[in-house]
Parts: structure tokens; C-alpha cells; sequence
């Protein structure tokens, strides 16, 4: 099992030293994000030009943001500039981000990747010029307001590597059914080891089935909050205002996605109580609402002799990189101990 390390999106000068503690403790790779504050490709460029040897990703790039040949030719550049360490996280976000910050509409989310990750390949295998005319992605365009100027292209650069390896943010079974399909690896988010086979476990079977099975190398890379106290009650009070937000107000009613994960895991009625506190404006009442046993399952808390019990779980669970959501030097020292 790996480390990995994910900056957020709202501290890239942190992040960026942070990435850099990681690389010195030789962790696989570092992971940025975007929402709608820093976006994920400017600090993976800082950090590919400022560390030596880990892997630079995406943590992900959000498909509305980009064009597909937007996405490739960024991420050729950057795997030639950075030696071939970049991977491509890549997600669809959720209705509100796309349409409210992007102006893109949300439109099928499962075709839109499917088109998307197959453009991108296309474009770095650089076999042939581009031409898609798909449901979603129309390449050379053709549709209202075309010149009919348009001519299928290659891009000019040759990439360092045609097969850069890319994976999928995904919570519902039929796209964790296409990361297992279509994607080198796979990106959830608030996973619970315990409950993963059964809750997963069906989702992934039917995508590695549909490809002729699972392919060696495919990465199970769960995001992990840590927080590393003596206290581990204070370290679950401070992860709580981040659930509440993401199950109860990440998303409109009956169009969150964090809050069905977290009523999957057996926390219906909890997940009904953050939602309706935090669409009220009850935001402290939402956090409150967030069960310790919850947070319990997807983050590691607690001192390092606690963190260490946790982590048989996640060795069982088949993950095979931990992408530590971490702030805390002394917490990336511990891990990388711990998983030597």
C-alpha cells in the first residue's frame, strides 16, 4: 500500500511545501484539486518543478473547466516538463459547480466521461488526427454556428507518454462501474474500508468484467482525511464541519451525492438530519448531527498509536494507495512510518 498526498484548493502556498515534505519522505504521488478557488494544474506545475521524484496528479481536473484537447495537451506538456510524473485525476463535479461556476450543463455525466477519457487518448496516442461525433463531444464541430472550417488536427508536440495514466473520481455504482472499466485507477471519496466490497464491490466487478477483467496495476486510491491528536474527539469536531458541508449542503435535495454515499453506509437518518440543518441555514446544528462513528470510518484520527490500529482496516479494504488529505507535517512523518 502507497501514500499519496491531496492539497486543497484554498491554500496552494501551504500546499506546495507540504508537497514537498512528501517527496522527501518518498511518497508515490501528490494530488491537487479544483472547485471553484485554485485551480489543479497550476500547482501541479510548481510542485513537478520544485520537488525530484513524485508523481504530480490531478485530483482532480473537472471536466466541465476544460475542453478534452484542453485537458491532453495540458497534461503532455506537463509530462514532458516533468519527466513523465503526471497522472490525470479526472471528475464531472456535481450540477451546481458546472452549471453555476463553469455554465456548462450537467447534461449525462457517465457519457460525458466515457467521450472525454477516450478524446484525451486519442489525442496523446497521437496515431491519427482527432475526430469524435459523439452525444456529447462533437470534433471537428459540426453543429449550429459551424464555419465548416474545421479540419481533424494532431497535436504538434509528441507526448513522452501516449498512455498517461488516468483516473476517475466516482461515487455512484454505475460511475465507479466506468472507473473500473475505462480508467488506470480509481478515486473515492469518504470511503469507509469496512463497507467497501459490499457497498463497491458489485459497481467494480461489473466494470473490470465489461474490459475482460481487472487489469495489474489498476489503483484503488481512496482520499483519506488525517488529523493526527491525543485527542481524538477534538480531531473528529474538527472534520465535522467538512462532512456536514459536503452531505448536507454539496448539492440541492435529493441531488447530493455525498448524502446517498453516506446513507448507503447505514446513516440514513443522520444524513436526512445534516441535510435538512444545512439547506435551513442551521450549520451548526448540521455539524453537530454528523455521528462520530461516521467520521470514524473514512478518516484516520486520533494519536499515532490509534492511526496504526485504523490502517489494518485499509490494508484490507484492497486499497492500494492511501491519498492523505493532511495538513500536519508530523502526520505525513507518522504515515510514511507506519506503511514504511
Amino acid at each position: 500500500m502507497r501514500l499519496a498526498l491531496q492539497l486543497g484548493y484554498d491554500d496552494p502556498v501551504g500546499g506546495i511545501a507540504l508537497a514537498q515534505e512528501a517527496d522527501r519522505l518518498g511518497f508515490h504521488s501528490v494530488w491537487t484539486s479544483e472547485a471553484y478557488g485554485t485551480d489543479a494544474v497550476t500547482p501541479m506545475a510548481w510542485i513537478a518543478a520544485t520537488t525530484e521524484q513524485i508523481k504530480v496528479a490531478s485530483g482532480i481536473m473537472q471536466m466541465p473547466a476544460r475542453s478534452p484537447a484542453a485537458t491532453a495537451t495540458t497534461v503532455a506538456t506537463l509530462d514532458l516538463l516533468s519527466g513523465g510524473r503526471v497522472l490525470l485525476g479526472l471528475g464531472t463535479s456535481g450540477p451546481q459547480v458546472a452549471e453555476g461556476w463553469h455554465g456548462q450543463p450537467w447534461g449525462k455525466p457517465l457519457t460525458r466521461t466515457r467521450e472525454y477519457v477516450e478524446i484525451v487518448r486519442t489525442i496523446l496516442r497521437r496515431e491519427e488526427p482527432l475526430e469524435h461525433h459523439g452525444e456529447h463531444y462533437d470534433v471537428p464541430y459540426s453543429g449550429p454556428g459551424a464555419t465548416g472550417l474545421g479540419k481533424p488536427l494532431k497535436i504538434i508536440v509528441h507526448p513522452l507518454r501516449a498512455e498517461v495514466p488516468i483516473y476517475l473520481a466516482a461515487i455512484g455504482p454505475k460511475n465507479v462501474a466506468l472507473a473500473a472499466e475505462i480508467a488506470d485507477g480509481w478515486l473515492p471519496i469518504f470511503f469507509s474500508p469496512e463497507r467497501a466490497q459490499a457497498i463497491h464491490g458489485p459497481a467494480l466487478e461489473e466494470g473490470f468484467a465489461a474490459r475482460g477483467g481487472r487489469p495489474a496495476g489498476w489503483d484503488l486510491a481512496p482520499l483519506v482525511p488525517v488529523l493526527m491528536d491525543d485527542d481524538v474527539q477534538a480531531c473528529r469536531d474538527f472534520l465535522k464541519p467538512m462532512l456536514a458541508l459536503y452531505v448536507g449542503g454539496m448539492g440541492a435535495r435529493g441531488q447530493n451525492f455525498y448524502n446517498r454515499l453516506a446513507q448507503r453506509y447505514g446513516f440514513e437518518a443522520e444524513a436526512a438530519a445534516i441535510q435538512d440543518h444545512y439547506l435551513a441555514g442551521r450549520k451548526g446544528d448540521a455539524v453537530a448531527a454528523v455521528p462520530d462513528e461516521l467520521v470514524d470510518e473514512i478518516a484516520l484520527v486520533g494519536d499515532k498509536s490509534r492511526i496504526a490500529d485504523r490502517l489494518a482496516a485499509w490494508r484490507q479494504s484492497g486499497a492500494t494507495t492511501l491519498v492523505l488529505q493532511a495538513r500536519q507535517r508530523e502526520a505525513l512523518q507518522a504515515l510514511a512510518e507506519l506503511v514504511g
